[in-house]
């Protein structure tokens, strides 16, 4: 799949002076609670209400939205404020329907991303439409799986197309509920720049007051929109109660924001720092996870020599790894005096942890 502008019209069409803001409840629960939604965020910086009315659930028994009845009730968003209006779909029968109901945009989610028997389904029924269509990343950091799901439905003869990076499942335990990989996004925008991109901070968070600096953190990075899961009572929502925001809260949010200018020179300097900048901050970011995470083996090795009345200092396997370091580090265009002082910081670091274990 080409870089084709094309993909970017129906978002330039919106003709916006700040980020696409893609916001609503994370479920349709009601007629009602739909309505009161969007009239509380029809005067704001929201360009399409969603809204989930298929909710793909890990385990049966949850609530799996209120189905095709909440279709009617987008409707009367629509004729009742104005905004445009967006659902998630799931397979061709969903697409379907929604199609019927003039819903303006769709999105598929990231179980369905991650299979393309399932994405050429909905390819298939998507065929031709103008509807702007937004895929999600696949559950797992698979960058290929997202990009094929993305060619299937361009493939398809969609061509108003977007991508919302909405985090990745990890065994391990962060402070994310959907760990960012933020490396893959940015690789995302480095191959494919023209296909707009979209941050789901919610998904990503799991928890409604990390929301702000994610999307702030998306915004430095060039994202071109936020997808806000947003309830007049987020805490007496139906399904993903902590990391929905109120729409006062999210007023708030694009209030604070600092949002990229664009026009002269110096504004495109600031930019284009600004991204450079959030890029070494993610970067910084995995380095300290990494070396947290070296240093919990390090506590490991040392319980063992503790076992074994072993010695902290083992020179052979110090040496070994400066050796093979600076061997990769001139690879990657760093200095061996620079490798030896990191390496020796990080040593000492580890010979640290080690001796307080053994001396525990």
């Amino acid at each position: 799949m080409e870089n084709n502008k094309e993909m970017r019209a129906w978002l330039d069409d919106l003709n916006l002076n700040h980020p696409l803001v893609i916001a609503g409840p994370c479920s349709a629960e009601t007629e009602e609670q739909v309505l009161k939604i969007a009239h509380d965020l029809k005067d704001t910086d929201v360009s399409y209400f969603r809204a989930g009315i298929w909710k793909p659930r890990t385990r049966p028994g949850n609530f799996e939205g209120v189905g095709a009845l909440g279709l009617k009730w987008l409707q009367k968003v629509k004729a009742e404020t104005g905004m445009k209006v967006c659902t998630e779909v799931a397979n061709a029968a969903h697409v379907k329907l929604a199609l019927e109901h003039d819903i303006d945009m769709l999105w598929i989610g990231a179980r369905s991303t991650v299979s393309p028997f399932i994405m050429q389904e909905i390819a298939d029924a998507l065929e031709g439409t103008d509807n702007p269509v937004l895929i999600k990343n696949p559950v797992n950091p698979d960058l290929a799986l997202w990009l094929g799901g993305i060619e299937r439905i361009y493939a398809s003869g969609v061509k108003n197309i977007g991508a919302i990076h909405r985090g990745f499942s990890t065994y391990e335990k962060t402070k994310y509920r959907n760990n960012p990989e933020w490396q893959m996004a940015i690789e995302f925008q480095n191959k494919f720049p023209d296909i707009p991109l979209i941050n789901d901070p919610s998904h990503i968070t799991g928890k409604r007051d990390m929301v702000f600096d994610v999307c702030q953190t998306a915004l430095d990075l060039n994202f071109d929109g936020l997808m806000i899961e947003t309830h007049f009572d987020p805490d007496n929502a139906w399904s993903d109660a902590a990391q929905q925001v109120t729409p006062s809260t999210l007023v708030q949010i694009m209030r604070d924001l600092k949002v990229k200018k664009e026009g002269d020179a110096e504004a495109e300097y600031n930019s284009k720092l600004n991204n450079l900048r959030a890029q070494i901050d993610v970067i910084d970011n995995q380095i300290i996870d990494m070396l947290g995470k070296r240093m919990q083996a390090s506590d490991g090795i040392g319980q063992l020599k503790k076992d074994r009345n072993v010695a902290v200092l083992q020179s052979k396997r110090w040496n070994e790894i400066l050796g093979r370091m600076v061997l990769e580090g001139e690879q990657h265009g760093l200095s061996e005096e620079f490798i030896l002082k990191m390496f020796k910081a990080v040593h000492q670091e580890s010979i640290n942890h080690q001796e307080k274990i053994i001396n525990g």
